[in-house]
């Protein structure tokens, strides 16, 4: 019996030992670094979760990513994710082209016009939404300041003059809002186009769960950064989007849920629309957000082509996201109100994505995106280019 107990004990110890190995395996995540507020932590984060990649999520103020991630990384910005294989990739871009390259772009649809609009949301959330996302962030202390505060505060490690870095960060994300042209007299101006949006956003989402129909596409994720972190989590824009659009609460809901979560639509469909279809609703959309997109891109453009040709980078120089700092700021008019923001080189990089891609199509689908983008106002953004390109090299944009 004590032969028969000891083999038997043996042989469970094994089993369970291998069972650990197993279950170790199978919980391999890779780890994402970021913040509950960070705006465009919120686009990585949905994109990992929508396509089932198994993760944690560190904060930045975390010790292994200054002792770990930063070297890696390059710039000590977030999202940065840490492969299971230990690489790490710096930019929700990068984060995301990563998967979508490994797994055959599930998230990029088939038809020339529906690509090309899924790539400008990328570059809309990314660049085209910042001015309302830090207007309502910082220009309601009531509301908000508290909840902030909490956030701001818990990102930071615990030691001396905690409160102190506290502060000294918020300040500084309350000027990067008026480097992104938020000024002290604009706010009603910023209030009345991001209503006109909204509004529209929603009449759109009324009628289907996703921007081109029943999954997301690589345009979803681009606009959850502003309309997660800042438009739809911060106490005064989520009470407004509550109340006055609460068909893009609910897009913005089971766009962090890795079901479709779409029980509203008792005769949900599959997939993006059919035929390459843009519906008339998201034309509307687009055709708000071309107001502004339009001419901040075309003078920034002309802003950054000034400095190329005065400083003419070398090959992987770095492309620094506030260029040249407060001597970058771009003049432009909307709706007959002059605003200054920084030109920043990224939006030059997400809108190449755009110019790259029409230049694959075939001649008949280029007229077919052509005639869309008249439409909605954005035909111009084709044209707008910069005298040098940019790219991404060791996780860092540079220029090339």
């Amino acid at each position: 019996n004590n032969s028969y107990t000891s083999s038997f004990c043996a042989s469970y110890q094994r089993v369970r030992l291998n069972n650990d190995i197993l279950g170790k395996k199978m919980v391999e995540k890779h780890i994402l670094y970021g913040i509950p507020h960070s705006l465009y932590t919120g686009r990585a984060r949905s994109y990992l979760i929508k396509n089932r990649i198994p993760f944690n999520e560190l904060s930045c103020g975390h010790e292994s990513f200054k002792a770990d991630i930063v070297p890696k990384a390059k710039l000590a910005t977030i999202p940065v994710l840490k492969t299971t294989s230990g690489e790490v990739i710096r930019d929700g871009a990068a984060i995301i082209e990563h998967f979508e390259l490994a797994n055959g772009r599930p998230c990029q649809p088939k038809g020339a016009r529906q690509q090309t609009i899924s790539h400008l949301f990328d570059l809309i959330g990314c660049e085209g939404l910042l001015r309302p996302a830090m207007h309502y962030r910082w220009n309601f202390p009531e509301e908000n300041l508290e909840f902030l505060n909490y956030h701001f505060f818990n990102a930071q490690r615990a030691g001396p003059n905690r409160q102190e870095k506290t502060d000294y960060m918020m300040d500084r994300m309350r000027f990067a809002g008026r480097i992104f042209g938020v000024s002290d007299t604009n706010h009603n101006f910023i209030e009345e186009l991001y209503m006109d949006f909204l509004q529209a956003l929603d009449q759109h989402f009324s009628a289907v769960p996703y921007l081109l129909g029943w999954k997301p596409c690589i345009g979803d994720f681009g606009l959850m950064a502003p309309m997660f972190a800042h438009l739809g989590r911060d106490p005064k824009p989520l009470a407004l989007m509550q109340r006055e659009a609460i068909h893009v609460y609910r897009w913005v809901e089971r766009m962090n849920r890795a079901e479709s979560d779409t029980a509203e639509f008792f005769e949900a469909g599959h997939g993006y629309l059919e035929q390459d279809e843009i519906p008339e609703t998201l034309v509307k959309v687009l055709s708000i957000l071309a107001e502004d997109l339009v001419p901040e891109t075309q003078a920034a453009a002309l802003s950054i082509n000034h400095w190329l040709a005065d400083n003419q980078p070398s090959h992987g120089t770095s492309a620094s996201r506030y260029l040249g700092k407060n001597k970058s700021m771009a003049e432009f008019t909307v709706r007959g109100e002059i605003i200054a923001a920084g030109a920043q080189p990224y939006r030059f990089f997400m809108l190449q994505k755009i110019q790259d891609g029409y230049l694959k199509f075939s001649k008949k689908d280029k007229l077919l995106v052509d005639d869309l983008l008249e439409q909605c106002g954005l035909k111009e953004m084709l044209d707008i280019k910069l005298t040098q390109r940019l790219g991404q090299e060791d996780n860092l944009e540079v220029w090339l």
